[in-house]
């Protein structure tokens, strides 16, 4: 069970359009973005409709929700990645520029490490040979320097040992370090891991989290966690954000949103955590809506259990996801009138 830490905030309140993200110390900044595909069977699906996110220095801040809500459109957002339709990435107050030479600049401080370390690695590559392919490709000076020195930040120690093997010579835990070493060869300022853990051994699982933390405390790096394990958010994030279908509808200090959960899709997730037995199960409705063809109003009410009239016909301005991530003065907020309900008329 996750209990509730000394300290936590029970207040919170609805996401409204005029709060504004703070801007001290970002790195990174999401302004009312949009992602847009084109749907299968005609249409536009809208991957991401509307989020603002910040993330501060040194915060690891954890992106979650079901597959197909939008976390991983909007990481590779971020990355550059996915050009959006419209709103803006910035990185230290400046746009993102899609231009290859400023997106090639741009990675070299925001790095990516998958969910899968093996789909990762290049099978006809030694372990050299991955982690020092950022630092030529970007040119960089020292280059044996910097390919131990991260393979010993990774946990890969003495780096000279695993030079000259390959992918199918480690285990699952060493590969995903290698991925971690490749990444930090090119000393980043933001990792953004998609699924980091998945698909390791619950005994290795520890390991890389661990790790991930350690290079927080030690590097001062930024992370962006994508994950739909609630668990792995409690035990490394410092915040979490929660989406539905390309919307934000829960954010605040970890401790607080999985102890005190507001939104009912929240309160779903967290009941089908194994750790969370003192909680009733929630079953939700159906299967996520097309993103083609969201529902009016809130798009969560159609699988809502405690879903009531104002929710099929708000306006969706009033559940705009805004958040702030990072500001020691920002509540913990959820986008749903059970939390504040809409004034009578």
């Amino acid at each position: 069970m996750y209990p509730r830490r000394a300290g936590s905030s029970s207040d919170v309140t609805t996401l409204e359009p005029e709060l504004v993200p703070t801007k001290a110390e970002n790195v990174i900044e999401v302004e009312d973005l949009h992602v847009t595909f084109a749907g299968r069977g005609g249409g536009t699906a809208r991957a991401v409709d509307g989020v603002n996110l910040a993330i501060p220095k040194g915060e690891i801040v954890a992106l979650v929700g079901e597959s197909g809500c939008g976390k991983t459109t909007l990481a590779r957002t971020i990355l550059g990645l996915e050009k959006p339709a419209s709103g803006v990435v910035k990185f230290h107050g400046k746009p993102l520029e899609y231009r290859n030479r400023a997106l090639k600049k741009y990675r070299k401080n925001v790095q990516l490490v998958l969910q899968d370390p093996t789909g990762s690695l290049n099978p006809r590559h030694s372990v050299y040979e991955a982690v020092a392919e950022g630092p030529r490709t970007h040119r960089m000076d020292d280059e044996a320097g910097r390919v131990s020195r991260a393979m010993a930040q990774a946990g890969l120690r003495p780096p000279e040992r695993f030079f000259l093997r390959y992918p199918h010579e480690l285990s699952g835990g060493q590969r995903q370090r290698v991925v971690i070493a490749g990444a930090l060869a090119l000393a980043p300022e933001v990792i953004v891991a998609d699924e980091p853990v998945s698909s390791l051994d619950a005994s290795v699982r520890g390991e890389i989290l661990a790790l991930l933390l350690k290079l927080r405390e030690e590097l001062g790096l930024t992370l962006l966690v994508v994950t739909h394990d609630l668990g792995l958010a409690w035990n490394i994030a410092d915040r979490i954000v929660v989406m539905y279908l390309g919307r934000v509808v829960e954010q605040g200090p970890t401790e607080e949103v999985l102890s005190n959960p507001q939104h009912p899709y929240t309160k779903a997730l967290l009941s089908v955590v194994p750790e969370m037995h003192a909680v009733e199960q929630i079953v939700l409705l159906g299967e996520p809506p097309d993103p083609t063809k969201i529902p009016s109003g809130c798009r969560f009410h159609p699988r809502c259990p405690s879903a009531f009239e104002p929710c099929k016909n708000i306006s969706p301005t009033i559940l705009s996801s805004v958040i702030a991530v990072g500001s020691e003065a920002l509540p913990h907020e959820a986008a749903c009138h059970l939390v504040n309900p809409p004034p009578a008329e």
